[in-house]
C-alpha cells in the first residue's frame, strides 16, 4: 500500500484529541449510537459496536461515557436522535482529493457547512464518485514499535488473520486488511498479545500527490476546519501532510 503515511495521520489525530477531547468523545459517541441501532447493544454479537468501542478506548474515552452512549442508543432515557451517514467528495486547492465522512441529524445543515468550507478555502464539492476512484476502502491497524514487537513475527501473525500487508513506517507497523476482515484481525492480534494503537476502516489513497509547504498549509487548514464541524467524523486526502508545516 504505497505512499500512505498513516503514522503522520494518527499522530495528528492523537494530538488533536488531546486538545479537543470533548469533541472527539462526542463524535465517537455518535458512532456508538449508530452501531447500536444497527446491530444491538451487545458488542459480543455486534462486531461494528465492538470495533467502535475499541476505537473509543484507543482515544482514552472513559468507560462511563461508552456505557452511557450505548444505553442512550438502546432507548434508555427516551433518546430519539437518529443520525444518517453521508459521504461527501470534493477537491481542495492544488487538485487534492477529499473524502468527508459525516454522521448528521440534519442533512441540509451538514451539506451547507461542508460546501461553505470548500468554497471558502479554494475548493469545491464534487458529485458522487468524482474522487472515490482514487481511494481504496481498507481496514488499517496500527501497532507501535517496541523491543518486543518484531516485523517478521507480526507479519506471520497478521497473515494468519487475513491481513493483506504489513508496512514498517517510522514508529509504527501499519497493517492493512479487507474491511470485512478487520474485526477478526484486531481480535486475533489482541489474543496474540499485541497492543493495538489504532484500528479503523479508512479510505486509503491509491497514489499520493506531492506538495510544497505552502500548498500543504492550505490543505491542512481546510482539513482541520472540516474536522472541526460537529457532523464530520473523518476527512481523507490524497497527499501526505507534514504536521510541522505551519498552517495559513
Amino acid at each position: 500500500m504505497s505512499g500512505h503515511s498513516k503514522f503522520h495521520n494518527i499522530k495528528a489525530t492523537k494530538d488533536k484529541a488531546d486538545a479537543k477531547r470533548g469533541k472527539i468523545f462526542t463524535k465517537i459517541g455518535r458512532e456508538i449510537q449508530v452501531a447500536v441501532k444497527m446491530g444491538g447493544p451487545d458488542p459480543n454479537t455486534n462486531s461494528k459496536l465492538y470495533d467502535v468501542i475499541q476505537k473509543a478506548k484507543q482515544n482514552n474515552m472513559p468507560n462511563d461515557n461508552i456505557t452511557r452512549s450505548i444505553k442512550k442508543a438502546a432507548g434508555e432515557g427516551g433518546d430519539t436522535s437518529n443520525f444518517d451517514a453521508i459521504t461527501y467528495e470534493g477537491y481542495g486547492p492544488n487538485g487534492v482529493a477529499f473524502i468527508v465522512e459525516c454522521l448528521t441529524d440534519n442533512r441540509n445543515r451538514t451539506a451547507g457547512d461542508v460546501r461553505h468550507l470548500f468554497e471558502k478555502h479554494g475548493g469545491s464539492l464534487g458529485t458522487s464518485g468524482s474522487v472515490m476512484y482514487m481511494f481504496n476502502r481498507k481496514g488499517v491497524v496500527l501497532i507501535e514499535k517496541t523491543d518486543s514487537v518484531t516485523e517478521d513475527e507480526l507479519m506471520l501473525t497478521a497473515l494468519d488473520f487475513n491481513a493483506e500487508d504489513v508496512v514498517d513506517e517510522e514508529d509504527m507497523f501499519v497493517i492493512y486488511s479487507d474491511p470485512a476482515d478487520m474485526h477478526g484481525l484486531v481480535k486475533g492480534l489482541e489474543e496474540a498479545g499485541y497492543t493495538i494503537a489504532s484500528s479503523e476502516v479508512e479510505y486509503v489513497p491509491n497514489n499520493m500527490l506531492t506538495l510544497d509547504e505552502s500548498a500543504q498549509a492550505k490543505i491542512m487548514n481546510l482539513k482541520d476546519k472540516l474536522e472541526d464541524l460537529d457532523d464530520v467524523q473523518n476527512v481523507y486526502v490524497n497527499t501526505e501532510l507534514n504536521e510541522e508545516v505551519e498552517e495559513d
